[in-house]
Order: C-alpha cells, then structure tokens, then sequence
C-alpha cells in the first residue's frame, strides 16, 4: 500500500524505503545485495572473506602477491606522470594494500581514493592505511558505484580504476553492459582499468563458496532483515526465513535467496507498508556470475574497451584484467 502522509518523510523517502517499496512489490520480490552493506553486513562479509570455502579472496590476493610488478606496470600512466587510483567497492584494501606498497616503493606519484558506501569500512580502511602506509596520499570517498562514476568524469588527470573482488559478477548481463559502457564513456585513451573476474570452474566449488558450512553467508544474507527492523521499522522475525543458494553452470550464475519458512506477514512501521509472504516464498537477493576468458573479451569489445593484461593464479580460478578504452 502507499504510504501514509503520517510516514516521516526522512525515512519514507530514502533509497532504501524507495527500494523496499518497490522490490517487494514484485512477483517475484526482490532485494538488491548493495543494501548487505551497513557496517555489520561489512563486518560480516570479513570474516566470509576468511572461509575456507570462499575462494576468491585469497586468490585474488595470490594474483596481486605474485604479479604487483605487472599488474602495477599496466596500470601506471606513461612517464611516470601523477595519477589518481581510484577503486569502487574497497571494502579493508587487503588486496589492494598490496599494490599501494609497490607503487610507493616504485616511488609512484599517485592519490589513492577508496570508494564505499559503508562509512564504518572507509573508516576502517583510513585508519589502517594511515598506521601501516602513512605517505600514502588518501581521499576517502563515501557513495556509491554510480556516483563515483561521476568523480572519474569530472576529472581530466590520468585514472586507474579498480573493482575488484569480482563485483563485477553482481550485475545482471544487462545491467552489466551498460556499466561498463558508462563506465568507458568516462575514461580517457591513457587511463586503465582493472577489474576482477571470477572464472568458471567445478560448480561443486563454486556452490560451496555461497553456502558455508559455519552459516557466516547466511547470517551475511540475513542481517539485510535486521537492518530493514532497524531502519523502517520492519518486523521481519529471522528464525521464520533462512538463506538458500543454487549455481546453474550453463548461465553462469550463483543466485542467493531469502525463503520464509511459513506464511507471514511483515510490516514496515516506519512506511506504513505491509508485505504477505507464502509458505516458501522466496526474496531474489544476489545473482554473482561466473566468467570465461571469450565471455571477458566480448564483454569489453560491446563497452569499447580492450584487455591489454589478463593475470590469473596457477589454477585459473581468478583473473584480474586490464582494460583500455578502444583507440
């Protein structure tokens, strides 16, 4: 139902409220995975980061130990001219910590700028790059992915642009294309961009990774409700719902669900706004696609850009690929 006039507007008019409003009013409902992220849902996503089942961390990690000569060497513009470094969705830097040590041994001119929308992780990640990296020059920036595309593109000095982790894999393929290509619209021919894919592999693996057998992914998922309670005063009662994760090797795609356990009714206080749920209905939360290398290459060649580096690990599990606009 719509709201009433008697919902504080500060709260019925955030994205997040627009967001809920419109997501469960789908059939069928859905929730975006970017509102995991509230400074529990960051604390959280850490410790998954540590799990043996969870891969893609430590991979990536290895990639950047072995290869920060290379990986630092495509990315820096020509004549060692100042840059910025900008990376989306930076999380604690671990990997890129990595690569933040190199250049400033290499004696990089560069200005580091970590985007999050999780203020607590910026914080975070500030703080620890000033104990462990104090030369390094930082401009921590609090926003979304779509609003530091719009930094990069007011800016005419050399970028290199980071989205690691595989975020890139939370996209639906539409949805993907056209970030990509906005994304391109506002690189110029000598800036660079590096993004990580995860690569398909045993889909034994690849499940293992989204369902861990501590429950950490679950509690992951599960705390979107307890910020949904907190936030717009929703009732969501978490032992009624569970976390349900399946992979489909042909598309690629590990989709992650919210099921309720029985038939139920949540209400949003703070929205006036109420939502039925059927016994087993599930909440659409996350889709995390799978890459070839040909799949990689195509995508790039539709956004107009180009892979000028791919490194991946022994095992070819990962791969962080540089890209450059089409000259």
């Amino acid at each position: 139902m719509p709201a009433s006039s008697t919902a504080p507007a500060s709260v019925a008019d955030t994205a997040l409220a627009h967001h809920v409003r419109q997501g469960l009013s789908h059939t069928p409902k859905t929730l975006s995975s970017m509102y995991f992220y509230d400074d529990e849902g960051s604390r959280l996503f850490q410790q998954i980061m540590q799990l043996p089942e969870y891969y893609p961390t430590r991979t990536e990690l290895g990639i950047f130990t072995g290869q920060k000569a290379e990986i630092s060497q495509a990315l820096r513009p020509a004549g060692n001219k100042p840059f910025r470094l900008l990376e989306l969705g930076a999380g604690d830097g671990l990997k890129t910590k990595v690569l933040l040590r190199h250049l400033l041994e290499q004696r990089a001119a560069f200005t580091y700028e970590p985007v999050d929308i999780s203020g607590g992780a910026l914080a975070g990640l500030a703080e620890s790059l000033q104990r462990e990296l104090p030369q390094l020059q930082v401009e921590p920036i609090e926003t979304d992915y779509f609003s530091a595309l719009a930094e990069v593109r007011q800016d005419a000095a050399p970028k290199a642009v980071l989205f690691l982790g595989s975020n890139i894999g939370n996209f639906l393929p539409d949805d993907r294309q056209q970030f990509l290509r906005q994304l391109s619209s506002h690189l110029a021919p000598a800036d660079r961009l590096l993004i990580g894919f995860d690569l398909q592999k045993d889909p034994r693996l690849i499940r293992a990774a989204y369902d861990d057998s501590q429950g950490v992914t679950a509690a992951f998922n599960l705390n979107l409700f307890t910020r949904l309670n907190r936030e717009l005063g929703a009732d969501f009662d978490l032992k009624h719902w569970a976390h349900y994760t399946d992979y489909d090797p042909l598309s690629g795609a590990v989709r992650s669900f919210l099921v309720s356990r029985r038939a139920q009714t949540v209400h949003f206080t703070a929205l006036d706004f109420s939502v039925p749920f059927a016994a087993w209905e599930v909440i659409h939360t996350e889709n995390s696609y799978k890459f070839t290398r040909p799949q990689i290459e195509e995508l790039a060649a539709a956004a107009d850009l180009q892979v000028v580096a791919f490194f991946t690990d022994e095992r070819q599990y990962f791969a962080d690929v540089v890209l450059a606009p089409v000259q």
